[in-house]
């Protein structure tokens, strides 16, 4: 049934690392995004009545009539690629999602492994998008479907199917097929050369000049991106963008599905990495290009996906916000209240009442989290759920940030210096213990943020107005109070008038 583990696995990344910029336009993106647009347009045609116009010899008349097998190979394949694309139910039984990975094994080995490329012209240039998003979809519900299944234990005859055929919608053969399909168009290789300000077209090869593999290949790189954020793997998640330049004007960007999914998933694995300051920056840049553009999407097809969307990501903004205090966009901040008012006050607020609502919200917000590993079916209490591993992993940052942090961090705005020992009777916490909350505090203000480079690049930086220094039992506070910069807000806001 695994018929594409033989596929290389292996990335081709371009010889110089590119620059990202979140929030600026970027004119080689742009010029990107039209090479890859006008390729969808003007797909290469085969004329097939010259063929058989010629003279019918033996081998002309074996010409054409292997030219007709290919004509019905591709409508074939068109029709197969079209079902790709639509979504599956999520409750849909066990032996559909079979069906389902078997067509998709299929599909995708005729598209890697014919003898050339295959000739097809596709209708629109987010169609590509619509056939990776639900392969991944259904590998995301059939793992949870077969975790829910191994942790009931109830279901002997699903649990029999599901033992029979471990390889199924395994990670191993999805994301084979992403970097397959990336390796095969030899998309990284194209993005670093319009970095360099070169022609892609010289390191496209026979594949990747095809708008089929070099729209699937684009879009599997936002797809590996999602696949290993689900399966935990947050630094790699953002290493797959290397070659991606976040902008507006990215191919991305055109599809609105693809544009919320990627930031969502770099935000999201900002904050796990506890990059809270470049979480924020991701989340408030869609969350602000979305608010200016509400009405267009009432339009589109998928509009309630991107309503929950929205709604989950300003659920990841009021955590980050709270565990990194910051200002906000006006227009984000008021909506942020309107949403989640009482919450985010309370996780402002702090202390061991806020935990609830972290997880609350976390468990609201983040993605249905994968198992990298098929289950332990004999022993079914032993299989732990992935957003509870997550979650769990994540409340221990948040409790060493906010049972004791607020509380610390209101008495020290009080003072110039302190003694350790009065302030410890303040806060009634043993004193060495003080010393270890004001050791932790003072580290989770240095925050990794980015700048140039890399997605996972950057400097180390205080994120908070409060620095302290402890020598001995001395604590000596120093609090930077950053003015408003009227200047630069009046420019801000008057750009924004004529936008």
């Amino acid at each position: 049934m695994d018929r594409l583990s033989q596929q290389p696995t292996t990335l081709s990344n371009g010889a110089h690392r590119p620059v990202h910029h979140i929030n600026d336009d970027s004119d080689d993106e742009g010029a990107l995004a039209s090479t890859l647009v006008d390729a969808m347009q003007h797909s290469a045609e085969d004329d097939l009545e010259d063929d058989l116009d010629d003279e019918l010899d033996p081998a002309a008349a074996a010409a054409a009539a292997s030219a007709l097998s290919m004509q019905n190979t591709e409508e074939n394949l068109q029709a197969r690629l079209t079902a790709a694309a639509q979504p599956l139910d999520f409750s849909a039984p066990l032996e559909v999602r079979f069906a389902s990975y078997d067509n998709y094994c299929s599909l995708f080995h005729f598209i890697l492994n014919s003898e050339g490329p295959v000739e097809l012209e596709l209708p629109t240039y987010y169609w590509a998008w619509d056939v990776i998003d639900e392969f991944i979809y259904q590998f995301n519900s059939f793992c949870i479907y077969r975790n829910r299944v191994a942790r009931k234990g109830q279901n002997e005859e699903e649990i029999q199917a599901l033992r029979d055929n471990p390889q199924t919608w395994g990670c191993y053969s999805v994301l084979n097929v992403l970097y397959s399909l990336i390796q095969r168009s030899q998309m990284n290789d194209q993005l670093a050369a319009i970095k360099r300000g070169e022609d892609p077209v010289q390191v496209a090869g026979e594949y990747g000049s095809r708008p089929l593999y070099r729209m699937l290949g684009y879009f599997s790189i936002i797809g590996l991106l999602r696949v290993h954020c689900l399966l935990g793997d947050f630094t790699l998640a953002l290493q797959t963008l290397d070659d991606i330049e976040l902008s507006k004007k990215a191919v991305f960007a055109r599809v609105m599905a693809a544009h919320f999914t990627t930031y969502y998933y770099v935000g999201f694995s900002y904050m796990m990495l506890r990059r809270y300051a470049d979480a924020i920056k991701s989340f408030s840049h869609i969350l602000i290009y979305v608010s200016r553009t509400k009405n267009f999407h009432k339009q589109n097809a998928q509009y309630d996906s991107i309503t929950k969307k929205n709604d989950q990501m300003y659920a990841l903004l009021a955590i980050c916000v709270a565990l990194s205090p910051t200002r906000l966009d006006d227009t984000i901040h008021t909506t942020l209240r309107e949403k989640y008012g009482d919450q985010f006050a309370k996780l402002q607020r702090g202390g061991p009442e806020s935990l609830p609502v972290f997880e609350e919200l976390f468990l609201a917000a983040c993605p249905k989290f994968i198992s990298p590993i098929p289950p332990d079916w004999e022993n079914p209490t032993a299989n732990v759920e992935p957003s509870q591993h997550h979650l769990a992993v994540f409340m221990q940052d948040v409790k060493n940030a906010m049972v004791l942090g607020p509380t610390i961090k209101s008495y020290l705005k009080l003072y110039t210096t302190v003694d350790l020992g009065k302030l410890s009777t303040f806060l009634e916490v043993d004193k060495e213990e003080l010393r270890s909350h004001l050791l932790v505090f003072k580290q989770r203000s240095r925050q990794t943020r980015w700048t140039d480079g890399g997605l996972l690049e950057g400097e180390v930086v205080n994120t908070s107005d409060l620095d302290f220094a402890l020598k001995g039992d001395l604590v000596q506070v120093s609090e930077a109070k950053v003015g408003r910069k009227l200047v630069e807000w009046y420019l801000k806001n008057l750009i924004r008038t004529y936008q």
